[in-house]
């Protein structure tokens, strides 16, 4: 029985998978990190302290397993992306703290550039707005800094996202290689051409001597070399970005499939083929994968909070203990009681994009209740998912046939149904919910030659369970035109 080692770095730990031939988890190692945050609006990383919670879940992982020395196929390895690492080549040691995707130190850089006219441009080679989110601003500030320009220029340092900064790390140093999926959210590579783009890198400023070799997301990136708990000669054979990879691991094959992982935020992406789709409505167009025969594009659009909003009843209000008590909560009561939740705590994504609206809640009467706000709160959730697959249909020309649905939140119930309910369309929720980590395993064993094909793949991934719309169409455009009503006031 040949084994996939999945590696799926996030921004506040590292989860490793031992996974077998039928997608059986054999081992699972989990290991969390200090987030840094030196200044109001700026967060960092300890490239060190990312390395080691993926060295110590990965020890705890293998361990569990059991895995003879010759029965590994290939390590699959998903990314918080954007996140930018740059190291000296020769030592391997950071020069500076990872700049996290979170960061925002770059924005009056950013608005400078759109001021000047800059943003259509950058928009149709990239799929991407100008904004510090993506790794190119981030870059560019962190090259200011000291000598480190002047050694970039002389070719002494390598930049790359987590993925890279890894396949470096765990290959000796033999490897500076990134998959097209975490090139298509740096701001440097055009998604049309496949490449870096010399046009950009000139425009923010960027030395191509740092920059990877890009490869296809399935096939070798190389060899893992004196890495504890592994044999030398494991095969590193899938890369992609976390939210794609989740793409990839909820079997989102065919243009007009689609997928929401429900994290701290909720992640929407939609498969659109062969070709990029520019987007009319406040989407990023990103690259979904590229694997032997077949490239893939989707459109992708992100809500702030979605998880988090019951961590703020959990700890802001103190509705319970536990954020699983509030499925019971919210069911306690037949619907809101005309309250609506706009968990818009970090202000509004995707379609609106107003980074000044705040969270509200409207409806109030002297009849609410704890349970009502809970309610509305989960409604919320999936009501603000509304609006960007509706952007997502209108931009694609298709219409949703099913959502599949993964993330911790997906496990609720009462969200799910409702979810289903307010899109009018059919949710399927898969046995197994960490669907990156799975994609990136899938990703390996293509690359690997574990899976023949994505036929093969689809059928190692059985559903848990469906959710199909029972609320009735009037009662549904009441909750619609509520919504609608609460984003008119926050805007």
């Amino acid at each position: 029985m040949q084994h996939i080692l999945a590696i799926d770095q996030g921004t506040t730990g590292t989860t490793v998978l031992v996974l077998d031939e039928q997608l059986n988890v054999k081992g699972r190692g989990y290991c969390e990190f200090a987030q840094i945050y030196p200044q109001p609006g700026w967060v960092e990383h300890d490239p060190d302290a990312i390395l080691a919670s993926v060295f110590d879940a990965l020890g705890t992982a293998v361990r569990q397993s059991s895995v003879a020395d010759g029965d590994w196929a290939g390590i699959g390895i998903t990314n918080q992306r954007e996140t930018v690492v740059l190291w000296d080549r020769k030592t391997g040691k950071a020069v500076h703290n990872a700049i996290v995707w979170q960061d925002r130190r770059t924005s009056d850089w950013c608005a400078a550039r759109i001021a000047a006219g800059e943003q259509d441009a950058v928009r149709a080679a990239t799929g991407l707005p100008i904004d510090p989110y993506f790794s190119a601003t981030k870059l560019a500030w962190m090259l200011d800094q000291g000598d480190l320009r002047q050694r970039a220029e002389r070719g002494e340092l390598a930049f790359g996202t987590i993925d890279c900064f890894l396949v470096f790390c765990l290959t000796g140093g033999a490897h500076h290689v990134t998959d097209v999926s975490n090139a298509s959210r740096t701001l440097l590579f055009d998604i049309h051409k496949m490449d870096w783009s010399d046009t950009l890198l000139e425009q923010f400023n960027i030395p191509r001597a740092l920059l990877p070799e890009i490869a296809p997301s399935a096939g070798e990136f190389g060899k893992v070399r004196s890495v504890a708990s592994l044999p030398d000669g494991v095969p590193i054979t899938g890369i992609a970005g976390d939210q794609q990879a989740a793409l990839f691991g909820q079997a989102c094959f065919t243009p007009g499939d689609a997928k929401c992982t429900f994290g701290t935020g909720a992640f929407l992406l939609m498969n659109t083929g062969s070709t990029p789709v520019p987007s009319t409505n406040g989407l990023v167009t990103t690259v979904a994968w590229q694997i032997p025969g077949e490239k893939a594009y989707a459109l992708e659009g992100s809500a702030f909070v979605a998880g988090a909003a019951v961590q703020w009843l959990r700890d802001g209000l103190q509705f319970f203990e536990s954020a699983a008590e509030v499925e019971a909560m919210a069911q306690s009561v037949p619907d809101s009681g005309g309250v609506v939740v706009v968990p818009a705590f970090a202000g509004l994504g995707a379609p609106h994009w107003r980074p000044n609206a705040r969270g509200s809640i409207t409806g109030l009467t002297r009849g609410t209740t704890r349970a009502h706000i809970a309610r509305a709160t989960l409604e919320g959730i999936a009501l603000q998912n509304v609006d960007v697959l509706r952007a997502m249909e209108g931009d694609s020309g298709r219409s949703l046939a099913i959502l599949k649905v993964d993330g911790g939140a997906a496990a609720n119930n009462l969200l799910m149904q409702f979810q289903c309910d307010v899109l009018g369309v059919a949710i399927s929720r898969p046995e197994l919910l960490e669907t990156t980590a799975i994609g990136a395993a899938l990703l390996a064993g293509l690359g690997c030659g574990l899976w023949p094909s994505k036929a093969a793949i689809a059928k190692t991934l059985p559903e848990e369970r469906a959710f199909r719309p029972t609320m009735t169409p009037e009662l549904v455009q009441d909750h619609l035109a509520r919504w609608a009503k609460a984003i008119d006031a926050n805007l």
